[in-house]
């Protein structure tokens, strides 16, 4: 009987990190279940742990591959050539439709909020390191903007990502709230797509009147 085919490492990983997000991302820390992960990944505890000691370390590799996959994504936002007042564009519609599509993302970030970031924390610089993308990101076509003279000087790149991320993330953490105290309405495609554009607007609007931060 021929053996069974030895299965890639990296492979075993990158499958055990997508299947524990999705556990992390429905049921939190406390609620997710190691032998779960275990049985829809075919792997066992044991091997799970082998990869990542415990399951707070695989809370937390989860943690950073969430964060490094969106701050990818943002990152390819700008690739092609554009003014900047459209690449600033790009990046905010783009920022806020990728909040709708990756809602167990928002999750995760609500749940380590619960916690007061404190896994993040634990993390240090490799956690930091994975955010530096998010503001250079903004930094770079701010002053490019700034120099072609579409943007005003005086906005701080990390507001205006505070300003962006907020504006987005609302949008998903708080739809079942705000739906139940105001109705659905902005839920819809087309309420959606009014708010996108409602982002875009009132960003593009602080690049291009700036701030006097003397």
């Amino acid at each position: 009987m021929a053996k069974p085919k030895a299965r890639n490492p990296e492979e075993v990983k990158r499958n055990i990190l997508e299947i524990a997000s999705e556990e992390f991302a429905e049921n939190g820390f406390a609620g997710a279940r190691v032998n779960v992960i275990a049985e829809r990944t075919e792997t066992s505890k044991r091997m799970i742990y082998y990869y990542f000691d415990d399951k707070l370390g695989l809370y937390r590799e989860v943690l950073v591959l969430a964060y490094r996959q969106m701050r990818e994504q943002e990152a390819a936002y700008n690739d092609a050539p554009k003014s900047a007042t459209e690449a600033l564009c790009n990046f905010v519609r783009q920022t806020f439709m990728d909040r709708i599509r990756h809602e167990g993302f928002m999750r995760l970030v609500a749940i380590e909020n619960i916690h007061r970031a404190e896994n993040l924390d634990a993390l240090g610089a490799r956690f930091s390191d994975v955010n530096k993308s998010a503001v250079e990101t903004i930094a770079k076509l701010y002053r490019e903007g700034v120099a072609s003279g579409e943007f005003r000087a005086g906005c701080d790149a990390t507001e205006l990502h505070w300003f962006i991320s907020a504006l987005a993330t609302f949008n998903v953490t708080n739809r079942h709230t705000f739906s139940a105290a105001f109705g659905s309405a902005v839920y819809s495609e087309k309420g959606q797509e009014n708010l996108c554009q409602m982002a875009v607007d009132a960003v593009l609007h602080l690049a291009r009147t700036g701030r006097d931060h003397q």
